[in-house]
């Protein structure tokens, strides 16, 4: 069956908006995707139906936003080949990152180190600065090449003794590079150490099985995945889990308090203190309902296609630097224009309706590498077209004449 972008379309209401009286061309999902209809019924139903707390209560709505909640879960942990039990709700992917750096940094000491890399998101990046600032924790970081690749020998290189937790993308948000996650989890077993990986973006472009690539952790976050914000998942072997200690007190996540001291919940209650995003997750369970309803491997290919033909039509312009052309990236560019200010590029672009992102992107790091203050970035999604990749490479050239 061919890929029906029109009929995916369809079902995303702020598609069909304008913006300075032309179409919008929404190339900015890297930062937050569009939300699909059902998503937002979802929603709409579980507030305007049986909306109550979760987990405690007794009564009729309480026990079903209950089930919706749980249910969430276990659609999430379908999605990426876990058990239930090893996934943990948070409010985001950052949040999920700095548990699990606060759960670690509990037994590590002064001169252990963490491997991390250029191209690391800030959110993967500052929880473990927090441990080098706080408790001597070496930062130990792997080169990325001029093409946008993480260079492995580099990575095999900085393993030793003293390594205690890998931390990498599986998708870069800048470069579009995905790495080889199950040979970097390898390598990282062999030298002794944990290994989580930051999937917000390769999530969204690949199928995922955390078993298979054998990662210790893995996080990623609804609102990049066609769901809401303000909802994020930890994913972690349960063994992993079981020894984390709490990251936050509150209600749900003890088993008993009393003056003299408490007593914890098992995994994943014991990280989820205090109200949970009860209606996010109903979201993001139905953002996840809505994905698996598709070919996303037809999705993968159709996103690609985008952006080839972007970049074949833009493959005369001499004033156009791209960031990141690593062998099989996903499609995200990230570009300068000859003596413009990546800001400037995105604002003239906005007034031809594209919608484009600018600046460092979460990753300072990452532009020192590549010689850059900042850059714009076009991200496809699988419910962009042609039209639309052709309508970017037309406005993108009318907006360099404006700094010719």
């Amino acid at each position: 069956m061919a890929f029906d972008v029109e009929a995916i379309r369809a079902e995303f209401p702020i598609l069909q908006r304008q913006v300075h009286g032309k179409p919008l061309v929404y190339l900015d999902s890297a930062a937050s995707a569009q939300k699909p209809r059902a998503v937002i019924e979802a929603m709409t139903r579980a507030m305007e139906h049986s909306y109550a707390n979760v987990h405690r209560g007794l009564h009729t709505l309480a026990n079903e936003t209950t089930d919706a909640y749980e249910a969430a879960r276990r659609k999430v942990a379908a999605f990426i080949g876990a058990d239930e039990g090893e996934i943990v709700f948070t409010k985001g992917g950052t949040e999920a990152v700095n548990l699990v750096a606060a759960g670690l940094g509990a037994g590590l000491e002064p001169g252990d180190e963490v491997v991390i890399s250029e191209m690391e998101h800030h959110a993967n990046i500052v929880p473990w600065h927090f441990l080098r600032e706080r408790q001597g924790v070496v930062l130990k970081w792997v080169r990325v090449t001029d093409d946008g690749a993480l260079d492995l020998d580099h990575f095999q290189s900085l393993l030793g003794p003293r390594t205690k937790v890998v931390a990498l993308s599986h998708m870069s948000n800048v470069l579009g590079t995905i790495n080889p996650a199950k040979d970097l989890a390898r390598m990282a077993h062999e030298a002794g150490a944990r290994v989580l990986f930051d999937g917000c973006q390769a999530i969204v472009h690949k199928p995922v099985d955390v078993k298979d690539i054998d990662a210790d952790f893995y996080v990623f976050s609804g609102h990049k995945l066609y769901g809401p914000t303000g909802i994020g998942i930890l994913y972690g072997k349960a063994e992993l889990l079981r020894a984390l200690p709490p990251y936050q007190g509150g209600g749900e996540m003890i088993a008993t308090v009393s003056m003299d001291e408490i007593t914890y919940a098992d995994p994943p209650h014991r990280f989820e203190a205090g109200t949970p995003p009860i209606l996010e997750a109903i979201g993001l369970g139905a953002a996840i309902d809505w994905l698996s309803g598709m070919d996303r491997l037809a999705a993968a290919e159709h996103e690609h296609r985008l952006y080839r033909r972007v970049r074949d039509g833009l493959s005369g312009a001499n004033w156009l630097k791209v960031i990141g052309e690593a062998e099989g990236k996903g499609a995200i560019l990230s570009f300068t224009v000859d003596g413009a200010h990546a800001h400037d590029v995105a604002q003239i672009l906005d007034r031809y309706g594209v919608a484009v992102r600018a600046g460092t992107h979460c990753a300072e790091p990452l532009m020192r590498r590549f010689g850059v203050t900042s850059s714009a970035r076009a991200s496809f999604a699988l419910y962009n077209t042609e039209h639309e990749a052709d309508a970017f490479v037309d406005a993108l050239t009318k907006t360099q004449a404006f700094f010719a």
